[in-house]
């Protein structure tokens, strides 16, 4: 036992809690990226498209087990 939890509930906490704000970072770098490189809308449209697209798989996999069990 680490902290008072239990290994599957450390490991929850890391996996959804910990990828969850590592997303949000770098939703922000992919940001300041567009921001910098003064890409405009369409650019940044672009950019969040190309980077952040891998993001939604794990977005969607939380809804869907999300569903699953209620």
């Amino acid at each position: 036992m680490m902290f008072g939890f239990n290994e599957e509930q450390f490991a929850w906490f890391g996996l959804t809690i910990g990828v969850g704000a590592f997303m949000l970072y770098m939703l922000f770098i992919i940001g300041q990226l567009a921001w910098e490189s003064k890409a405009g809308k369409f650019g940044t449209f672009v950019i969040f498209l190309g980077l952040a697209f891998g993001m939604l798989g794990f977005v969607a996999k939380a809804i869907i087990q999300w569903l699953l069990e209620t």
